[in-house]
């Protein structure tokens, strides 16, 4: 099997989501030397492997993966190094893959959440969250919502690096 540059894109993408995981899952971090390394290396290849057309591209697709995720990140309910994720594997897999990877993970995210409210018999306490956040947000504006966000909130945690490498997944998957 000879390697092409296709090869080397889905390898880099497969490898940073899992080292990702890795680190989410153990330290609840993902650190920056990864996400910023990954998204330098993306732009690396990109210019190596298509001139400055493809290095735009892959600079706008990072720039899409970090406008998809922030307004989460802003709000209090997601972390930063899950918006850098995202961010550095949208620079590897494109402007479209970065939108439905966004979509797909959003999607496994809220799989594997409630599969985790579930199980921690959290149910009834994040159906009572919600509520209380729609009407902060509803008197207020969206705004992040005392209580409620990562910093200060006691709901089970999901190392989110995990729906992000599933939309990446579904998102090399699809084609």
């Amino acid at each position: 099997m000879v390697m092409t540059l296709e090869h080397i894109r889905i390898g880099a993408v497969l490898v940073v989501a899992i080292v990702a995981v890795t680190f989410d899952v153990r330290t609840r971090r993902i650190p920056n030397l990864l996400t910023f390394g990954a998204a330098i290396l993306a732009m690396l290849f990109a210019i190596l492997s298509g001139g400055l057309p493809a290095t735009l591209t892959a600079v706008f697709a990072w720039m899409l993966g970090v406008a998809l995720f922030l307004p989460f990140f802003a709000l209090g309910g997601m972390g930063a190094g899950d918006v850098k994720l995202l961010a550095a594997l949208a620079a590897w897999l494109g402007p479209v893959d970065a939108v439905y990877m966004a979509i797909f993970t959003s999607m496994a995210g809220g799989v594997i959440g409630l599969a985790v409210t579930l199980a921690r018999g959290y149910t009834r306490r994040a159906l009572s969250n919600i509520w209380l956040m729609l009407m902060h947000w509803r008197v207020v504006g969206p705004k992040p919502v005392p209580g409620l966000t990562l910093s200060d909130g006691h709901a089970p945690r999901l190392a989110y690096a995990i729906p992000i490498a599933v939309g990446a997944l579904c998102t090399l998957w699809r084609h």
